[in-house]
């Protein structure tokens, strides 16, 4: 395959990308001479070219199950997560329709140019039946996605029955990562023993760590500083994320200073979801409504690894969602206000390589001569447009096949000429 005239994100010029089987080849700036003969040719006419979406935090058996047993009329993570308890008690899925469940989640996503996926799993759930499906979910769709399963505590380590036991067989089983709730604990002290069991768990298996941390409005849940320095201390920051932590945007400013200093130490990831958690978080405010978001700008301009994911499609604790992370970038910007122009023409870096960091995938990932030919072309000629008009996926391109092709639509409007030269 050749790919004609690309202008590669964030760079200059435009650019031919020449992939051999499954590889890219070489990448070169673009010129007149005659493609390879008997090759496929897709000139992309100055449109730009990135490599593919990674979408860092989803939860793929909970996806399509809104309204079942009922809605969460509170609109609070807690009532979401009585409502998953609930449904676990009186709805009996087979394997089967937990897969069938996630793969039409995972096509929304696929059409939208995520080929990267890091997903939770619930584990509090002695049947372990949801990452029995996933694991199978994982292998059936390794052709287009690469999937991360996470051992999610989703009831707790310690405040559900034997949930130690259960997080410690679902990474036996063959789950990537380890995860935890320690907000969600009994006490405080339970919370904090959560999150050095995730740790040392993931350090004896050799797994990566991702936390809901500070999933909440209390200025007082301050969990984030124990995963940072629990990191730290075990020398695996690059290995750890930090999900969520919308607490931090309720932390007064001197508390705030001298976490960074640890937080930058320790080395960790942040994923910050700004559409689940501009639904969730505030709940409990009269006015003025506390946004309840991470301090997504600070992080960033404090060199600090953040990207944004969907987290949810359509379950108990945001009811909407179609898969499509653009539209996340783009409530993401507004929330944080990041605005400005360098945010703008940056900020896919949220949704690639900022989340390909986080799932530790950089070693093959981008648009460089040996890597793996995955990659994705934007309806739009530069990186302010790509934002601003929120671009449609032209091609997704996954080792070197065509995985995906979208036509965008054709819009005739029929106006008098001279309001067009006004």
């Amino acid at each position: 395959m050749f790919i004609q005239n690309a202008k590669l994100y964030g760079q200059e010029g435009l650019w031919d990308l020449h992939i051999i089987e499954n590889k890219i080849f070489s990448v070169t700036p673009a010129q007149q001479s005659p493609n390879p003969s008997g090759e496929k040719v897709i000139d992309v006419n100055g449109k730009i070219v990135l490599p593919p979406f990674v979408e860092p935090h989803i939860h793929l058996d909970y996806v399509l199950t809104a309204g079942t047993p009922r809605w969460n009329q509170s609109g609070t993570l807690f009532e979401g997560i009585q409502i998953w308890s609930e449904r676990k008690k009186v709805v009996k899925e087979s394997k089967e329709e937990i897969k069938n469940r996630a793969l039409q989640a995972l096509h929304m996503q696929i059409k939208h140019g995520v080929q990267h996926v890091r997903t939770h799993v619930d584990i509090t759930d002695p049947s372990l039946l949801g990452l029995e499906a996933l694991l199978e979910v994982k292998e059936e769709i390794k052709p287009y996605v690469d999937l991360q399963l996470v051992a999610f505590p989703q009831e707790g380590i310690y405040s559900y029955p034997k949930g130690d036991e259960l997080l410690e067989e679902a990474l036996k089983m063959g789950a990537d990562v380890v995860g935890g709730i320690p907000h969600y604990e009994f006490t405080r002290e339970d919370g904090v023993r959560s999150v050095q069991k995730s740790m040392e768990l993931a350090y004896r298996y050799g797994k990566m760590v991702d936390i809901h941390c500070d999933e909440i409005d209390d200025e007082q849940s301050r969990f984030v500083e124990v995963v940072a320095a629990e990191a730290y201390k075990l020398g695996m920051g690059e290995w750890v994320t930090a999900s969520h932590t919308t607490a931090m945007g309720s932390y007064n400013d001197a508390y705030t200073y001298k976490l960074f200093k640890l937080l930058k130490q320790s080395n960790i990831n942040f994923v910050s979801l700004p559409k689940a958690n501009l639904h969730l978080q505030g709940r409990f405010d009269s006015y003025p409504k506390r946004r309840g978001l991470t301090r997504v700008k600070e992080l960033l301009e404090a060199d600090m690894n953040v990207c944004f994911g969907l987290d949810s499609i359509m379950d108990p604790w945001y009811p909407l969602g179609d898969g499509n992370l653009m539209s996340v970038v783009d409530t993401g910007l507004h929330a944080c206000h990041m605005t400005g122009y360098n945010d703008i023409v940056s900020a896919l870096n949220l949704i690639t390589t900022n989340g390909a960091k986080t799932l530790n995938l950089l070693d093959t990932y981008g648009i460089k001569e040996g890597n793996p030919a995955n990659l994705v072309v934007i309806d739009a000629t530069s990186e302010y447009d790509v934002i601003r008009l929120q671009s449609t996926v032209l091609y997704s391109i996954r080792n070197g096949e065509v995985l995906v092709e979208t036509k965008p639509a054709e819009t005739k409007v029929n106006m008098l000429n001279e309001y067009l030269t006004l």
